[in-house]
């Protein structure tokens, strides 16, 4: 049978040097250990207080307690890493099974081990592998991270990454990369390079610096994409803006969303301020409570619009709604377009056109009309009925033809 495992003992302040060591290793603090090639435990190294290993390590475990354990080389631990009240600096590679340090680790070369946490701060120079890393403070990371869950209390400060989830209390930014499950930030989350994700909630301001692809987005304040932005569910709180094209199934901004390309979702659009694109607008439909700016919107179902509508070739749907007192520039195409009282529109074409009163309107070309008392209207075309109320007025008699002229769009 073996006996127990000896135990080589560092007193206070020593300046030692050593190569393999067969049993434990206790070092007390403010020692030193000089190494010829690679210092090798075989059970395990217990630091007590500040410490430096002046070379490469190798150990079965490793325990900080009180104080700052500097490798100045690789550290190669079997089992685990723990500290208390610790920290521990390693300048070379870190591999271990389980990290777990409550103040802090720096390293220098790759990290790789199956779980971090770590309490205060991680901080690496090359790639970090895990399975999980969870850090109380800061996190940062030069190369690539790769890694099933990541979170942080604090903020995540990572170049490319490879990983399911990631989650932090205040500031996420990333390189690129992928995240394929979901993506959760307190406060500010951004990306600079392409990038592409499972869901992404952050609570203030979302921005993404280069192309993005992925599914819910949900940014409480702010988002903004300098490149194409690719979802499936988009949802600002405040303001967002694409500064190239926008692609998904539904968008919900709050107040004001603006595409400098062009914006085409199979879904709804909703917006409680306003929204401009710059190039052809398309979904299925369309709520604003203020302002629409496109070149050209084109919707399946229904557009309902309170304020403005502004287009150069023309705004399409199956039923168009305009509120009281709204306006429209350019041709309004619809099934069913119904403008509320006082509205202002120009060109309106469709089966089904209807103007409230003291409305206005340049010419309606449509199957049945219906103008209401007080409107005024410069030309109707129709080819089955046309009611005008008393007290609507028409510069000329409405007119009916056996078919109707082309629409627009």
């Amino acid at each position: 049978m073996s006996g127990p495992m000896t135990e080589t003992r560092v007193p206070r302040g020593s300046r030692v040097h050593f190569g393999s060591l067969d049993g434990d290793l206790r070092v007390e603090r403010d020692c030193q250990i000089g190494v010829d090639g690679r210092l090798i435990v075989a059970g395990q190294a217990r630091f007590d207080g500040d410490a430096e290993v002046g070379g490469d390590m190798d150990c079965r475990s490793f325990r900080s307690d009180d104080g700052t354990v500097h490798v100045r080389g690789h550290l190669f631990v079997q089992d685990d890493l723990e500290t208390r009240d610790g920290e521990v600096e390693v300048d070379g590679e870190l591999r271990a099974r389980n990290v777990d340090a409550d103040r802090g680790l720096t390293v220098g070369g790759p990290a790789t081990a199956e779980k971090f946490e770590v309490g205060g701060k991680l901080e690496g120079s090359q790639t970090l592998t895990a399975k999980s890393v969870s850090v109380g403070g800061k996190f940062r990371l030069a190369g690539k991270l790769t890694a099933g869950s990541v979170e942080a209390g604090g903020s995540v400060d990572v170049q490319e990454v490879d990983l399911d989830s990631l989650e932090a209390g205040g500031v996420i930014r990333v390189g690129g990369g992928v995240v394929r499950q979901s993506v959760e930030v307190g406060g500010r989350f951004r990306s600079e390079a392409p990038f592409e994700f499972g869901k992404l909630e952050v609570g203030g301001i979302a921005h993404f610096q280069d192309v993005a692809k992925g599914g819910k987005i949900e940014a409480g304040g702010m988002l903004e994409a300098n490149r194409d932005l690719t979802f499936e569910d988009l949802h600002v709180g405040g303001l967002g803006g694409i500064d190239g094209n926008g692609k998904g199934r539904n968008v919900a901004v709050g107040g004001k969303f603006t595409v400098k390309g062009s914006l085409e979702l199979t879904g709804s659009l909703e917006v409680g301020g306003q929204i401009s694109v710059g190039g052809p607008l398309t979904g299925a439909s369309l709520e604003v409570g203020g302002r629409i700016d496109a070149r050209r919107a084109v919707f399946s179902g229904e557009a309902e619009i309170g304020g403005v509508v502004s287009t150069q070739e023309g705004l399409k749907a199956a039923r168009i709604s305009l509120g009281r007192k709204s306006r429209a520039t350019g041709p309004l195409v619809g099934g069913i377009v119904e403008v509320d009282d006082k509205g202002r529109v120009e060109d309106v074409y469709g089966d089904s056109v209807e103007l409230g009163e003291k409305c206005g309107a340049r010419r309606v070309v449509a199957r049945r009309v219906r103008i209401r008392s007080g409107a005024s209207v410069d030309e109707v075309i129709y080819t089955e009925s046309a009611e005008v109320e008393e007290g609507a007025q028409l510069r000329a008699p409405p007119q009916k033809v056996a078919t109707l002229p082309a629409f627009p769009l």
